[in-house]
């Protein structure tokens, strides 16, 4: 991420998403692919080729492609409630 906004110049110092977008992401994309796998095999019993054939490239897909956009709207997010590190009560001013 770039250290200020070229259009307005926020700082962007107080954005950290950590790995928070990855954990909601992988969450999301294994239960849409494990779900879609297991209702695939029960049903139509494929050969394991098939199944590598139709769930990587979904996998590749829905973590991928949302990784950015969820940063951004962890960080949007962040700006809007004005989010900061955790103090302890009688810490700093």
């Amino acid at each position: 991420m770039r250290p200020r906004c070229e259009a307005c110049g926020l700082d962007y110092g107080f954005a950290d998403s950590g790995d928070g977008p990855a954990v909601f992401i992988m969450l999301l994309a294994g239960f849409i692919v494990v779900g879609s796998a297991l209702i695939t095999e029960v049903l139509y019993r494929p050969p394991f080729w098939v199944h590598a054939a139709l769930w990587l490239p979904l996998i590749l897909v829905v973590t991928l492609g949302p990784l950015r956009p969820m940063k951004g709207l962890m960080i949007a997010l962040q700006y809007h409630h004005k989010a900061a590190e955790g103090r302890f009560r009688g810490e700093g001013p």
